[in-house]
């Protein structure tokens, strides 16, 4: 693909991009030669662009991505973010961005932080995992395990959750967490945030159970706190300690080394008693070369 190509492309792609939250391009994904490490995302008026790597064309890039702004109706700010440059702060080439950003996925509000080079608070790919639970929610009590900034927990909110329970290691992204469901105007009088080492309070978590719904959605890998080939078969040992007769768990998977089949077998061995369901699609816009090792939510249901 030449950066001419990939102009006509994201030009496609966002004709019919609205105020939602809208991947243009995926380079990640593998099926286009020569950007591997780009994506391309429209957040409502902005046009925020990520380089993983460092391409060797990325000025020739930067030129035809100010050229695409400058040309558009739609788009009237333009983000950089250079993920592969360790401590590099965001660049706005073009416009401004407010700290207080957010963007809009089905409707739910999510803050968003582009100013930094570090995650933003939103992983996109999600959302269709996110979709699963607004659906299937309804009256139950969640349990958010590596809630991060706690996208599922709006999502399940909105669903009409009874009750939700947020557990991650950082208090700052259970801060943003609480803040998205302020921004939502969600009560939070059944949402509890626990700043917890996941794999050393499943005492706690017992006590605060059971559960009849569960997402699991932990890194690939995060020094000193969890190693998925060492650490997810810890959770999968403690699920019927915590859940009910009619848990429902959504187990998802992120990393590319792995397939599916790593946590159906798990869940064989240690929770016989959930049964696999199906595996959620990935977003179209998030096709990946290698689809069995790209993102898996995996649905599984507890039966007697």
């Amino acid at each position: 693909m030449t950066t001419k190509q990939l102009y006509g492309h994201i030009q496609e792609n966002s004709l019919n991009a609205a105020q939602e939250f809208k991947r243009l391009f995926h380079g990640r994904g593998g099926l286009y030669k020569g950007f591997r490490h780009l994506t391309i995302d429209s957040i409502d008026t902005i046009l925020s662009v990520a380089f993983y790597f460092d391409e060797p064309n990325e000025k020739e890039l930067i030129e035809m991505l100010k050229e695409f702004v400058n040309n558009s109706l739609k788009y009237t700010r333009l983000v950089i973010q250079r993920r592969y440059l360790q401590g590099a702060p965001s660049e706005v080439l073009i416009g401004d961005v407010p700290e207080d950003l957010y963007l809009i996925e089905n409707g739910i509000k999510i803050k968003l932080n582009l100013l930094s080079n570090k995650n933003s608070g939103y992983f996109p790919d999600m959302k269709n995992g996110r979709k699963f639970i607004q659906e299937n929610a309804k009256g139950k009590h969640v349990l958010n395990l590596f809630a991060y900034t706690c996208a599922f927990s709006l999502a399940a909110k909105v669903g009409g959750a009874r009750s939700v329970l947020n557990v991650d290691m950082s208090k700052g992204a259970l801060k943003t967490g609480k803040a998205n469901h302020i921004l939502n105007d969600l009560d939070l009088k059944e949402v509890n945030f626990l700043s917890y080492n996941i794999l050393k309070s499943f005492s706690a978590l017992k006590r605060k159970g059971p559960y009849d719904f569960i997402i699991i959605d932990p890194p690939s890998f995060q020094k000193g706190s969890f190693e998925t080939t060492k650490d997810y078969a810890k959770i999968i040992k403690k699920l019927s300690q915590l859940t009910k007769d009619n848990c429902t768990l959504l187990a998802c998977l992120n990393s590319p080394e792995l397939e599916s089949d790593f946590i159906i077998n798990m869940i064989e061995e240690y929770a016989p008693d959930f049964k696999f369901v199906k595996r959620l699609k990935n977003l179209p816009e998030f096709a990946s070369k290698y689809e069995n090792r790209s993102l898996k939510n995996l649905i599984f249901q507890k039966v007697l």
